[in-house]
């Protein structure tokens, strides 16, 4: 009979950095709570002054020591952080990067007519700040770890009123690839995660975004939405020693709703 080894499926004694929690109905935090279950250790950035009363109550839930502002268009925040973390931890397990924006004008006309500094906004802040956390983290995974982020249907699929954040989301899938080819000799794994649509404040800026959660209900398999909880247990699985065979994949997280045609 095949032990299972409890290791495999645990986080104990792991170092996490979560950015991107703006409330209680975000991934990220449906993320940093499964994280939190398994027993690692979180670091946890905030957008600006204004979203801090938001999020520092959920970091307090967490009793995440490390809380700092990151605002990955401010030169050097998202560095200060990792030198933070360098200098309280030494060194970091898995980082997640749940952060996308597209300037509304933008994501809610026709690809054809997005501006050139809107699609430059849409990338720099979903897709280049990707990589800009897996350069600071690399160092400091000196035994391996994983980087995750959040991509969706739409980079695979043309889904109505998606706009702009399809080539986006496509190109962030990309990446992960090849940081996954990069980085894979320093046993570093990279995961986009997929979840089918959530009411989150970030999604409330798609245009009839409340069509695109009934078309998705209707068109899941079970019927239903998924939630944050499923994403971040998920998500935390990938973390563990457990899922060390995996990387470079886009994993669907919704209820089935990207296997139907």
């Amino acid at each position: 009979m095949t032990t299972i080894i409890p290791a495999a499926a645990t986080l104990e004694g792991k170092k996490g950095l979560v950015l991107g929690i703006a409330n209680d109905q975000s991934i990220a935090w449906g993320c940093a709570r499964a994280f939190r279950a398994l027993g690692a250790e979180l670091a946890v950035s905030y957008l600006n002054e204004k979203a801090k009363p938001h999020v520092e109550p959920l970091a307090l839930q967490l009793e995440a020591p490390i809380f700092e502002p990151v605002d990955v268009t401010a030169e050097g925040q998202l560095k200060a952080m990792f030198d933070r973390i360098e200098k309280e931890w030494g060194k970091l397990d898995f980082a997640l990067h749940s952060i996308a924006f597209a300037p509304k004008e933008d994501l809610h006309g026709r690809v054809v007519d997005c501006s050139r500094e809107g699609f430059q906004k849409a990338m720099d802040v979903s897709c280049h700040s990707f990589i800009r956390m897996a350069r600071y983290a690399e160092p400091l995974m000196k035994d391996g770890g994983t980087l995750f982020t959040m991509s969706y249907f739409g980079a695979n699929r043309v889904v109505d009123n998606y706009g702009v954040m399809g080539p986006v989301k496509a190109a962030l899938e990309a990446c992960v690839r090849y940081l996954a080819a990069e980085l894979g000799p320093k046993r570093i794994r990279v995961h986009a995660i997929s979840p089918g649509p959530i009411k989150t404040r970030a999604a409330s800026g798609i245009a009839h975004f409340d069509e695109l959660l009934n078309k998705a209900t209707e068109r899941a398999p079970e019927g239903r939405l998924v939630t944050i909880e499923e994403v971040g247990y998920t998500t935390a699985f990938l973390a563990t020693d457990g899922a060390k065979g995996i990387t470079g994949d886009t994993t669907y997280v919704d209820c089935g709703y990207s296997i139907i045609g």
